[in-house]
């Protein structure tokens, strides 16, 4: 019985190893794995492997990545030296950047113009920063005028040539930087023409440090110069201890004014001028000087001549210019505007310097209305003809007026006038022709110094100019460009140190770095 059981059991036994055995023959997932060969096919079949596809493709994507890279920066390189204007300047002032009043200008100029850099670019630039930032400035230029002006690079000591063509330039010097011409009329600049230096660092180190640039301005006074074949004639009256009229000067010029020095107590006004002005003259014209005003102004009962006259802050007898004012139906008082509306104020520590009112006179054509004229210190004028003269800038009617002689008990309510004051007025005489000559009085001189009409935020060279340029009859709004500060640097491409530096960053290291990266991906992966 026993051994039956044994014998059933190994049958049994052999029974289930051969069903396992048949079993496992029959299963491809258990069956025996054919041994690699690594001799015959090791290569093509990892090339055929799943390992092999996924790194072909990461190396692919990888590749076209770098050439996406390396395209698009030379499409971007291309593109800006095509389209300067395409490039952003982030500095605080923008730097880099063209003024407004440029781009318009440019934009709308209907003659050729040639400007002719006296240096190839490379050597140009290599200069230093602030020449850098003056070729961004005449690249934008150039870029903005719709084909109007050609600028090129000329190497002048290779080509002596230009000194014979251009003789009326001084050449014994070195400063000559650049030529602006239009059709038979050029004007060269120089350094002085196109920086603002450091004398004193000029004149103990013998070379230049530069603290803003003035190519912008230059540049544009230039083409204005070039292109305006009858300039009018502006008689600055001088030989009366006047205060410094250089700001005033200096509009006028880069508007294309011609400025002339007239001592009337030895010459006459010219005869082609169509302004005079007398700035802040601390003593009173002479009887004859004064007669000499009045002839020119009335031209012979022609008219068509302008006086602009601007009083000293301080109190002066000046009989002989009071009689002549009273003509044009104005008088000049003694004592200082004071202003007391809060929002007039540009200082709560001082109110005598505020913002004005404009009236309907000269705001139009002036490029932005809400900007306000500031006047600081200014004497009030009265019209005591309002059939010949009217108000052209006004306080508030909380203004009052300071007399000279007050203590310090004075109080300024004792003062207020309760209506407006006028800060600026114009007296008008004309014919049956409907030609006329215009006195125009501004009470405060301090308002066309250079520190105040520097500051966008006042429109008080603005002002000016547009009143200069109603009465002269020019279309054009005048330009006033200020001059850039080289305190801060372009951010992008300014000198060849950072030009290497970021050609390196971007066709070099991070495509190199992109690449590293996908090998290390695809290694990663493979001996998984």
């Amino acid at each position: 019985m026993s051994e039956l059981k044994k014998d059933t059991a190994a049958e049994n036994t052999a029974e289930v190893k051969n069903e396992k055995a048949d079993a496992k023959s029959t299963n491809p997932k258990k069956a025996d794995k054919p041994k690699k060969d690594k001799k015959k096919g090791g290569l093509k079949a990892f090339l055929k492997s799943r390992k092999a596809r996924h790194g072909s493709v990461a190396i692919a994507v990888v590749a076209v990545v770098i050439a996406l890279v390396v395209v698009l920066n030379i499409i971007v390189s291309l593109l800006v030296n095509r389209f300067p204007n395409m490039v952003i300047d982030f500095t605080k002032e923008s730097s880099f950047a063209l003024e407004n009043d440029t781009v318009d200008y440019v934009s709308h100029i209907d003659k050729d113009i040639t400007i002719t850099v006296l240096a190839t670019e490379e050597k140009f630039e290599a200069s230093g920063n602030y020449y850098i930032q003056a070729n961004k400035l005449l690249e934008k230029m150039e870029s903005a005028s719709n084909g109007k002006i050609k600028l090129k690079y000329v190497d002048i000591s290779s080509n002596p040539s230009i000194a014979q063509k251009y003789s009326d330039a001084d050449w014994t010097k070195n400063s000559n930087m650049m030529i602006v011409e239009c059709g038979d009329q050029y004007r060269v600049l120089t350094i002085d023409d196109c920086f603002e230096y450091d004398q004193n660092y000029y004149a103990q180190y013998g070379s230049y440090y530069v603290t803003s640039s003035l190519v912008e301005q230059g540049v544009v006074t230039a083409i204005l110069n070039v292109t305006t074949d009858d300039k009018v004639i502006v008689d600055m009256i001088t030989g009366n201890q006047e205060q410094d009229s250089t700001a005033i000067k200096t509009l006028l010029q880069n508007n294309a004014y011609q400025v002339n020095e007239v001592t009337l107590a030895t010459g006459d006004l010219d005869n082609d001028a169509k302004f005079a002005i007398l700035y802040a003259p601390s003593v009173d014209l002479d009887e004859g000087a004064v007669e000499k005003l009045s002839k020119w102004l009335d031209n012979d009962g022609k008219y068509g001549r302008n006086l602009i006259y601007i009083p000293t802050e301080n109190s002066i007898e000046t009989p002989n210019l009071d009689s002549l004012l009273n003509e044009w139906g104005m008088q000049v008082n003694d004592g200082y505007v004071y202003e007391t509306s809060t929002d007039r104020l540009v200082s709560n520590t001082s109110p005598f310097i505020f913002t004005v009112d404009y009236t309907d006179y000269y705001t139009k054509g002036l490029k932005n209305p809400n900007i306000p004229v500031v006047t600081l210190f200014s004497r009030a004028i009265t019209l005591s003809d309002t059939s010949v003269a009217h108000a052209l800038l006004t306080t508030s009617n909380s203004a009052g007026i300071r007399p000279t002689d007050a203590d310090e008990n004075w109080n300024y309510k004792d003062n207020l006038t309760n209506e407006a004051v006028n800060i600026a007025a114009e007296g008008v005489k004309s014919n049956t022709d409907n030609s006329s000559s215009k006195v125009v009085v501004f009470g405060s001189y301090s308002m066309f110094t250079s520190d105040i009409m520097s500051y966008n935020s006042f429109n008080n060279s603005g002002y000016l100019m547009n009143t200069i340029n109603t009465l002269a009859n020019k279309d054009d709004a005048g330009i006033t460009i200020e001059s850039k500060s080289m305190n801060n640097a372009e951010l992008g491409i300014t000198d060849a140190t950072t030009k290497n530096t970021l050609f390196v960053i971007f066709v070099v290291l991070v495509p190199v770095a992109v690449l590293v990266t996908g090998i290390v991906m695809w290694l990663r992966r493979r001996n998984k």
